[in-house]
């Protein structure tokens, strides 16, 4: 018995390269679970989203089946980008492409045919993965750009997590836009939760406290639920108002009930051709070339910042197993449309998984299970408030930053790119925004001191692609 337990702990270990990649076993289901706990909040966030979107036909998508989708799909494709992409890279259905499905595309013509259009966007995708262009894009991004679209992606996770968690909020005024709680001051229950968590979790961090921030995930949770417990505080929504002083997303108490029967009506609801027909095809390619772009660059900013936060990149900057994971993604995509929530995409909260330790696919078959399971225990997984999971995008976040002492800010030829990648993509709350920004500032840069030798003749297309994505308000209103 003692043999054949060893036998195959070793046979996982020797497939996913645990040891080979400087892990453990316990390291690797902690980093699943501290992934799990960062994204399980797209369980509940994807069904509002679209949930609150009709279309032609003034039809909604049901929130329960919506749950039940968004989980199965993120369970299902993790668990394969683990097993076949053997990178601790997790994924579930996209923010901002379920808003753009929801309010710009299924207005325009059926869910059905919106989703048909995801899923032709999964399919073109996958051709570009397997004719290899996917990753020939990928390999003609100068090092220095990548290392920069990962810092920015840390200062995006890092206002995702103040934003969420309402430390941040808009104040509804020109100037500031924004600022610090309520009035510039901290003035609630779930704000003190916040700042409390966050200034543990970073204690614990700083003195190398293993499972520092998963116990930073669980220690604020439990917080909150005694906070609410004894204050009352309530959603940050009653009655359809607003609730400044509430909790984000999940009011955190234990739940009544524990267990319930997953809906999965909506799997298979989709039409390829229908959108093609409703909505013309001149605006129906305009809505899959928008999605195509978005899906491209994001998920590979966010497969180089994860594996840069492990420490995974090879000598030349790529990522192992590029092709493998890229196609997984590209699966994703599609089977987001099959499934009716939205194309799904690689996760940046995967790093708080790499941050625990995970270095292997073996950390996405817990963070999968679990997502599978949430399908059962949807109740238990609505228990984490933002407040709660966002600490851990914060010190993710810092932890991404500290890679950009490896750009040579001297050399203004990649600093000032460099400089735009990174602060475009919080600013403006888009991965993509910011590698087109970064790209064409490139390109422009080498272009006007007589350096366009320099560039790859790649990168010169995806520049005129980005330039294409940045003017798609203007074709989009002259098409429409």
């Amino acid at each position: 018995m003692s043999t054949a337990g060893t036998g195959a702990v070793g046979g996982l270990d020797r497939f996913f390269e645990i040891s080979a990649r400087g892990s453990t076993m316990s390291r690797e289901v902690r980093g699943g679970l501290a992934t799990f706990f960062t994204m399980a909040y797209i369980v509940v966030l994807n069904p509002l989203i679209l949930g609150g979107g009709v279309d032609s036909t003034g039809a909604k998508l049901p929130m329960a089946a919506l749950a039940a989708g968004t989980a199965l799909m993120a369970g299902l494709l993790t668990i394969l980008m683990g097993v076949w992409g053997r990178f601790p890279l997790a994924l579930a259905a996209g923010l901002g492409v379920n808003a753009l499905v929801a309010y710009e595309i299924a207005p325009k013509m059926t869910w059905a045919d919106a989703m048909g259009l995801v899923v032709i966007e999964g399919v073109i995708i996958g051709i570009l993965v397997l004719t290899g262009l996917r990753t020939a894009v990928f390999h003609s991004v100068p090092m220095q750009l990548k290392t920069a679209i990962g810092v920015g992606i840390g200062l995006f996770l890092a206002i995702i997590g103040f934003v969420d968690a309402g430390f941040v909020r808009a104040t509804g005024t020109g100037s500031p836009p924004i600022g610090m709680g309520i009035n510039g001051v901290i003035v609630t229950w779930p704000g003190l939760v916040f700042v409390v968590g966050l200034l543990v979790t970073a204690v614990l961090v700083a003195r190398k406290v293993k499972g520092a921030i998963l116990i930073g995930i669980v220690g604020s949770t439990i917080l909150a639920i005694i906070v609410e417990a004894v204050a009352k505080v309530g959603p940050s929504f009653v009655d359809g108002k607003p609730n400044p002083a509430g909790w984000s997303l999940n009011v955190p108490v234990v739940p009544s009930k524990w267990v319930g029967v997953p809906d999965l009506s909506l799997l298979g609801h989709f039409n390829v051709l229908g959108g093609w027909k409703t909505a013309g095809p001149i605006v129906a390619a305009m809505f899959v070339f928008t999605l195509l772009l978005t899906d491209f660059f994001d998920t590979m900013g966010t497969m180089v910042a994860v594996a840069q936060e492990g420490g995974m990149l090879q000598e030349d900057g790529t990522v192992p197993r590029t092709r493998e994971i890229l196609l997984v993604d590209s699966i994703a995509a599609a089977a987001g449309g099959v499934a009716s929530t939205s194309s799904n995409t690689s996760y940046i909260e995967s790093a708080a998984g790499v941050a625990e330790g995970a270095r292997t696919g073996f950390a996405n078959l817990v963070t999968g299970g679990l997502f599978l399971l949430a399908m059962f225990l949807a109740p238990l997984v609505t228990v984490v408030p933002f407040e709660a999971a966002s600490t851990a995008l914060v010190i993710v976040g810092f932890l991404m930053m500290t890679s950009v002492r490896n750009i040579d800010w001297t050399d203004y030829e990649i600093g000032i790119p460099a400089f735009l990648t990174i602060v475009i993509m919080p600013f403006t709350y888009s991965i993509s925004n910011g590698i087109g920004a970064g790209v064409i500032t490139y390109v422009l840069i080498k272009l006007a001191k007589g350096k366009a030798r320099d560039v790859h003749p790649i990168l010169w297309a995806v520049a005129v692609l980005f330039v294409v994505y940045f003017l798609r308000g203007v074709l989009e209103k002259m098409i429409f």
